[in-house]
């Protein structure tokens, strides 16, 4: 296969856009993209296009992209896998370009979430993807879902609330210098751990915001690369990892295997392992699912991964910072623009352009868990061609 570079990253601010649509949205993202590219884009140019969405109020996704982007004369695939949405749209336009079968393309992620999440982003979407004899019936929206999870994970690991709220308290402290985070402020582990409870262990200050956003990267093959720029980001490894949907019939409630399966899958593809990883986005929609994927990536040993946010590994400035934009956490979970903006961030990183830059980053990894907790996708990026 040939290798794939990114060579173009944009995004809007994630927040509450109760004024802009998806077709607002949509080539807000794009041009910007667009506008990072050093040596210029020609629209033209893009020869296929790849659009990770949850669900959306307005209509036709893949038209809606084609329409407001002048892109009608190309294909455009609707991805839609839970939260992995975006990442798996990464996955399926780099296996385009790796192929052979295209040399330009593009990959969007975008949801509006605060208006709709009420009705079709959780209840619908929910009602229509798992089985009504059990997860539906039983409540296990998203909060609750992963409740079960983490509160199995504290009974059986050393890890307490406490611990729970450092995750909150690093992730907003690393949104502050973030211009497209949605909760730019910082808050303490007293105020974390007295918040009101959402479910149990969660409380408010352990949950995603709900948010609206849009995300843009530009994929080129190996061939074409130095027409767009000089310092491409490279695609060194992808994997899609799926378990159970039924929570009655998953073995250990402590891990996520669909997170060990993608990652081993991605690092396998990259030929390297976790200790290379030098930053990473990872899916902290809960704070305690943050610290279960630190163990499934391979960042730390089984019910080791309080070590890490007691001794601010996972900080700027720690050995392995984990979500320097803020995360899911402060920078907002639009679902189907997730993973497309955690490699919008890394893209950034491994270029040393971000806004609360890792030094000497050159390794990357993003990683989103979604629906019940059944499904992960992994992306490694390098500033190195390998």
């Amino acid at each position: 296969m040939r290798r794939v570079a990114v060579v173009g990253a944009g995004m809007t601010a994630f927040g509450e856009h109760f004024g802009l649509g998806i077709k607002e949205l949509l080539p807000m993202a794009v041009s910007e993209m667009a506008a990072h590219v050093d040596k210029g884009l020609n629209r033209d140019d893009i020869q296929a296009a790849w659009f990770g969405e949850l669900t959306t109020s307005d209509g036709f996704p893949t038209g809606i992209l084609a329409d407001t982007c002048g892109l009608l004369d190309i294909p455009v695939t609707r991805v839609e896998n839970a939260c992995a949405t975006g990442n798996d749209a990464v996955r399926n336009a780099t296996y385009a370009v790796a192929s052979g079968a295209f040399d330009v393309v593009l990959v969007v992620g975008a949801d509006k979430v605060r208006e709709s999440s009420a009705r079709s982003t959780f209840w619908e979407w929910a009602g229509l993807t798992r089985d009504m004899a059990w997860d539906y019936p039983l409540g296990l929206v998203a909060p609750a879902n992963f409740a079960l999870h983490v509160a199995r994970y504290l009974h059986e690991s050393p890890a307490t609330k406490e611990h729970l709220a450092m995750v909150a308290v690093k992730n907003h402290k690393h949104a502050l210098p973030n211009p497209k985070a949605q909760l730019r402020y910082e808050i303490t582990v007293e105020q974390a751990l007295n918040a009101p409870v959402v479910v149990a262990p969660f409380n408010l200050y352990d949950c995603t915001p709900q948010s609206d956003g849009a995300a843009a990267l530009l994929l080129v093959s190996e061939d074409v690369v130095e027409r767009y720029t000089d310092r491409p980001v490279w695609v060194r490894g992808v994997g899609l990892g799926l378990d159970r949907v039924m929570h009655q019939h998953k073995k250990d409630m402590t891990t996520f295997p669909p997170t060990v399966k993608a990652s081993k899958a991605a690092y396998a593809m990259a030929g390297i392992g976790p200790e290379d990883i030098d930053v990473a986005e990872v899916h902290d929609c809960f704070t305690g699912v943050e610290l279960i994927s630190y163990e499934d990536l391979g960042f730390a040993e089984k019910f080791g991964a309080y070590k890490l946010i007691e001794n601010g590994v996972t900080s700027i400035g720690g050995a392995k910072p984990v979500n320097p934009s803020g995360g899911l956490k402060a920078k907002g979970h639009p679902p189907g623009a997730t993973g497309v903006a955690q490699c919008v961030e890394l893209f950034e990183q491994l270029r040393g352009e971000a806004a609360n830059q890792v030094d000497g980053a050159r390794t990357a990894l993003a990683h989103n868990i979604g629906g019940p907790t059944a499904v992960s996708a992994v992306t490694i990026l390098s500033s190195q061609r390998g």
